[in-house]
């Protein structure tokens, strides 16, 4: 199988060359070729690893399915409490797929513990020998789950940009204390999209010291995206399994996003064969997805608001590329995105738009919704979820009464972080007073709720902070080419 630029047909990759990459050469995403099918009539028989193996065997088909056990376990074996990487929750009459038991406490874990597995091996089936520097962008998950992934892995350091004041307490620290001599953390004085911006303005612009090369840990690197889309067939095999739904029956899918990778892994495993009904785009304020699935409208000229849930709080929803090159090709994908680079907004054909629209739906929460999601989820089932969590339950409420459906008994919601890193506002949701002690927090809302506190973050009170770097958005680039030429 080949990848293409989604701005380009004739750029073409291998998996492989594809993952090390990271993004096309025109600053287009890669796309496989074809989906191929998943074997449905074996997934009932499949255990959460095999059918991680099974779905990257079918994207990253120059791997055998022996390399591919090997990374896979390597990299998921004794890193999700209790072995559950997805486990399923029944809250209310619909479900609550949780995706944050990883290390980190956020549902980038699933990825970010394999991408580092699959990009060395994929650099050495490649030939490469420089040493890969990881630039990723981050607004508070994806910083801490690749530092986690990639600190101390040998031919790789990684360089994380976070938006100074743009994420939580407990995301900040988890990235600052990371101790990897292979890291480096540092805040800009701007929000996640000019980190991203920056980000990709810098692997189109810079060249990187000789003997390295850059790559991205990014959802925008295939690598990252693929390994997300097994956990919507593990869904569907829990579903079927403990008998609340029947084999062939049609799910739908809530999903809070943001860049809108989570939610494309879905519909990537729709294209293989998964029976999905509905993928519904949560958003809060920050509603530019939303507005874009009303109207046709991509807009991103507008206010940006910091919110309860700042993993969502994006203009620019680079996944969204992907979805509109499988829809409107590549040459309207090219100018489409031009014109937003150049202008803040692009408007698709209607033809495309009822196209989209007849997979994807969307709605949008505010903060007080959040809230009051959070306190209402809590008192009348005892379930604890977080701003995102809630932005997901309360879009799906919205959703069905929007469209007069009656179908949330086969509808799940993603949770795609622990409310421990969160804990102000949700013990803000439920009543509560907060302090200047996040810690204190976090132990009082252990107190209130009875849910237990993860240790990877408790075992943050004490972590020594080894990174206090900020810097200007136009400074970026210096600050990259500063520290690859570190000496490790």
């Amino acid at each position: 199988m080949l990848y293409y630029s989604t701005r380009n047909h004739k750029i073409l990759r291998t998996p492989s060359e594809a993952i090390v990459e990271g993004i096309a050469p025109d600053g287009g995403l890669y796309l496989p070729e074809q989906f191929p099918a998943f074997p449905m009539e074996k997934l009932l028989t499949l255990s959460g690893i095999d059918i991680s193996v099974e779905v990257l065997s079918l994207l990253l088909d120059d791997f055998s399915k022996e390399e591919l056990k090997v990374l896979v376990h390597a990299a998921y074996d004794n890193s999700f409490e209790n072995g559950e990487i997805a486990p399923i929750k029944s809250v209310g009459d619909h479900y609550i797929m949780e995706l944050w038991h990883g290390p980190t406490c956020a549902f980038k874990d699933v990825a970010l513990q394999l991408l580092p597995h699959l990009l060395t091996a994929a650099a050495k089936k490649c030939g490469v020998r420089d040493e890969i520097c990881i630039l990723t962008a981050t607004s508070g998950d994806t910083g801490s789950a690749a530092l986690s992934g990639f600190s101390e892995v040998e031919g790789t350091r990684i360089i994380v940009f976070y938006p100074d004041g743009g994420v939580s307490p407990m995301q900040k620290r988890q990235m600052v204390t990371c101790s990897g001599k292979n890291t480096a953390v540092c805040a800009i004085k701007g929000n996640f999209d000019d980190a991203q911006s920056g980000v990709k303005k810098i692997f189109a612009e810079q060249t990187p010291p000789a003997g390295m090369r850059f790559s991205s840990a990014n959802s925008i690197n295939i690598g990252r995206l693929a390994p997300q889309i097994a956990y919507y067939f593990t869904a569907y095999r829990d579903l079927v399994k403990t008998g609340k739904i029947s084999f062939g029956d049609r799910v739908n899918f809530v999903v809070p996003t943001g860049n809108f990778g989570d939610i494309l892994a879905g519909y990537f495993a729709k294209m293989m064969g998964l029976p999905v009904g509905m993928l519904v785009s949560a958003s809060n304020e920050n509603r530019v997805l939303a507005d874009f699935f009303t109207s046709g409208v991509y807009d991103r000229r507008r206010e940006f608001y910091l919110t309860s849930s700042p993993s969502m709080d994006i203009l620019i929803s680079s996944n969204l590329e992907r979805l509109i090159a499988l829809v409107c090709g590549e040459e309207k994908t090219e100018r489409y995105m031009k014109e937003l680079r150049e202008n803040g907004v692009y408007k698709i054909e209607k033809d495309d738009l009822d196209t989209i629209c007849a997979e994807f739906s969307a709605a949008w929460v505010n903060g007080e919704e959040t809230a009051e999601t959070i306190r209402t989820l809590f008192e009348m089932t005892g379930y604890l979820a977080d701003p995102h969590t809630a932005v997901g339950v309360c879009a799906m409420k919205k959703w069905l009464a929007e469209s007069n459906k009656d179908r949330e008994a086969n509808t799940v919601v993603l949770s795609t972080a622990s409310p421990y890193k969160f804990t102000r506002h949700v013990l803000t949701a439920l009543g509560e007073q907060v302090t200047e002690d996040e810690f204190a927090d976090v132990k009082r809302l252990e107190a209130i709720s009875g849910v237990p506190i993860p240790s990877s973050l408790s075992a943050l009170e004490k972590a020594t902070v080894h990174h206090k770097d900020v810097v200007a958005i136009d400074e970026m680039a210096d600050y990259v080419m500063r520290k690859t030429k570190e000496v490790l």
